[in-house]
């Protein structure tokens, strides 16, 4: 990067500019059962203005006929298993600030890309595990019905009237789920090669964990790093100093500590630092939860605020100020 490129950026984060710049969008992967509809989109600048990527995984909101047709109950199951709306935000953050941006079209009922590809609930595939694939013990999340592909969820039941192939399994863990990683895993390694270190913001949402007022208010926001193992805990104490000095509450790992997202493409001691963001729905959607509310503008302006923070720490060259300067 170029010393006129990086004070360019400095100033960005002092004066809230972003530097003059070409975006471009790629499209890829492909959503089954859609005439070739893109399964993620990417937006960068290059240079990239700032060592940070916000993803939104469960953003997708292209449903195919034969999949919502599959569905015993589409329009309430596909409204829970969304993060409503997390695409638009992340698109305005991106603006914002200037940030990598690789959003998911395809919907989480269709492939959950924040789970690993073998934790498979197999009952829900017609015939079962195939032949010459290990049938391992289903993990914790499946076993609970939000593996892979989400199978039941609380008060609903199942989710689906009939089996998949395994040949419909394989489609869709082949265009939608490797090929978004393996986009993201580029992304990434580009940044880092730029910048010396990277910041994967995973943005999600979440129904309101309480109420929003007295002492034991719930939050707004709940920062996950694996309980200290995905991002430096400098960057995470920088999240919280941000969200008290906003007035924003905050926690912590609880009930949402990241999953397969930052288990793969974290990596502190490599400069891969990644976090996940989880959004209250009740601060940005309306009171149904359904269409973006009055709110969404201000999270928008506190998640680019905590954008351009964290950049000013990972553009210094290294990923975080050692505790003797």
């Amino acid at each position: 990067m170029t010393q006129a490129a990086i004070r360019a950026s400095y100033l960005w984060m002092v004066n809230g500019e972003i530097p003059a710049r070409d975006s471009r969008r790629e499209r890829g992967g492909r959503i089954p059962g859609t005439a070739g509809q893109p399964a993620w989109s990417i937006t960068r600048c290059d240079p990239a203005p700032v060592p940070v990527l916000i993803a939104a995984p469960h953003g997708g909101r292209i449903y195919p006929a034969d999949l919502a047709g599959r569905m015993r109950n589409a329009g309430t199951a596909s409204l829970r298993l969304e993060d409503r709306f997390t695409d638009l935000l992340a698109e305005a953050i991106s603006r914002e600030t200037g940030a990598t941006l690789l959003i998911a079209h395809a919907p989480r009922a269709m492939i959950d890309l924040n789970r690993a590809p073998d934790d498979m609930d197999w009952d829900m595939v017609a015939g079962g595990a195939p032949e010459g694939r290990v049938r391992l013990a289903a993990g914790q999340r499946a076993r609970s019905g939000l593996g892979l592909v989400p199978r039941r969820l609380p008060g609903m039941g199942e989710l689906w009237r009939r089996r998949m192939t395994a040949q419909e399994l394989d489609a869709r863990i082949e265009h939608v789920h490797r090929s978004y990683h393996s986009t993201l895993e580029s992304a990434l390694e580009r940044l880092r090669d730029q910048w010396g270190s990277v910041l994967l913001l995973d943005l999600h949402s979440m129904p309101p964990l309480g109420p929003k007022r007295g002492p034991d208010a719930a939050p707004d926001f709940v920062i996950g790093d694996r309980f200290g193992s995905s991002c430096d805990s400098v960057l995470a104490a920088m999240a919280f100093d941000y969200f008290t000095a906003i007035g924003r509450r905050a926690a912590h790992n609880r009930p949402y500590a990241g999953g397969y997202v930052l288990d793969r493409h974290s990596a502190p001691a490599r400069s891969f630092h990644a976090m996940q963001i989880e959004v209250c729905r009740t601060a940005y959607l309306d009171s149904q939860m359904r269409e973006p509310g009055k709110g969404m503008a201000a999270v928008v302006r506190d998640l680019a605020g905590l954008v351009r923070r964290l950049s000013s720490v990972l553009a210094a060259g290294r990923s975080v100020p050692q505790a003797a300067e």
